[in-house]
């Protein structure tokens, strides 16, 4: 039995069965306890515009529960294993299982398989059904839930630098000569000071500027506000720089966010927060492989010596501690700290040598 990758086939699957059912009942209830108090939060700023309702309040549910389940699955794989191994390890299971010759890895085998096959679900979901929630969500919140335009080109609250002048645009439509913007701010600086802030309700490209629409002009050297039906502003600021200032990896998939670094590499645009959020596209699925390792250290010891509730305790201190390591690299990757590549894949790799590690140590 030593010698075989895996334990027989009808403890295999026991096991992985402990596994995916504690892990989906820890998911489900934790997505539906975050989801009432997200609505709770989201409830009053959607029905406060006039013509929402329950309809309103039932596709915000539709559009934040993807993101939730795909946000908080690894915690959930991380805290059923713990439930499922400390259940073996208090009912002597895994004492019976070390007495017919099975050795720590052989349990965690069927495991690993399982969570490969998560992980791989987990991106195929990210890649087609969070990532377009996550774009209509936030297009939908940053213009105060109020109808968006029947499009799914859309980018919200744009920044942009203009010379010395800062842009912010709320909503940006299509590309190219096709572009639409609405809920444009410029703040024009002077020598270091800001001298005047321009609103307009929308705008569209023209002849190498913009012509907007609607304008309030507030100037801070007379403090008089002035307002115009029209004007020609940002001579010089090509369609393209909206669309390209924003790389959200959480609202494009994969190969579109590869695509969006080359552009900006061909812009000469800084890409190293989207390269390493493109690589993490695939380490963060990947981190419920970890899960069942990090967490095998509450499955071994002996029941009666006391220790279980002291073994999960470090497993999920060692489940917690990846993730702040994974979000801490990240933000240095984001600063470029790190390279793109370290930023991503150091806390998935340092942590899976930790686990294994812990696993020799306490039982091999």
């Amino acid at each position: 039995m030593q010698l075989a990758p895996f334990p027989s086939p009808r403890l295999a699957l026991y096991t992985v069965k402990l596994f995916l059912t504690r892990s989906l009942a820890v998911l489900i209830a934790l997505v539906l306890i975050l989801m009432m108090l997200d609505l709770l939060g989201e409830s009053g700023k959607i029905l406060r515009v006039p013509g929402n309702g329950d309809a309103e309040l039932w596709r915000y549910v539709s559009l934040r529960l993807p993101m939730l389940i795909s946000r908080f699955l690894p915690f959930s794989i991380l805290l059923g294993t713990l439930i499922a191994f400390a259940g073996l390890n208090q009912h002597s299971e895994v004492v019976a299982m070390k007495a017919a010759g099975i050795s720590a890895h052989q349990l965690l085998a069927p495991l690993i398989i399982a969570s490969v096959g998560v992980a791989a679900l987990t991106f195929a979901f990210n890649e087609t059904i969070v990532v377009k929630s996550a774009r209509t969500v936030n297009a939908w919140s940053d213009n105060d839930y109020k109808p968006l335009p029947p499009t799914s080109d859309i980018q919200t609250n744009v920044w942009v630098i203009a010379g010395d002048d800062l842009l912010r645009v709320r909503q940006v439509v299509g590309r190219g000569a096709g572009i639409r913007a609405a809920g444009l701010t410029l703040y024009e600086r002077e020598a270091g000071t800001l001298a005047r802030i321009i609103e307009a309700e929308r705008g569209v490209p023209t002849d190498g500027a913009w012509r907007v629409e609607n304008v309030r002009i507030y100037d801070s050297s007379r403090n008089l506000v002035e307002r115009r039906p029209a004007a020609r502003l940002l001579d010089g600021v090509e369609p393209e720089r909206l669309t390209l200032a924003k790389a959200d990896p959480d609202e494009l998939d994969f190969f579109t966010l590869r695509e969006r670094i080359g552009q900006l590499e061909r812009a000469g645009r800084s890409t190293d927060a989207a390269e390493a959020a493109l690589w993490h596209k695939i380490t963060g699925p990947l981190s419920a492989v970890l899960m069942p390792l990090l967490a095998a250290v509450a499955a071994f010891g002996l029941a009666r010596s006391g220790h279980v509730l002291l073994r999960a305790t470090v497993g999920m201190l060692l489940g917690f501690a990846y993730f702040v390591a994974d979000n801490f690299s990240l933000a240095m990757g984001n600063v470029g700290a790190y390279p793109p590549l370290l930023a991503a894949w150091a806390p998935f790799v340092l942590f899976l040598l930790i686990g294994e590690t812990v696993l020799i140590r306490t039982e091999e």
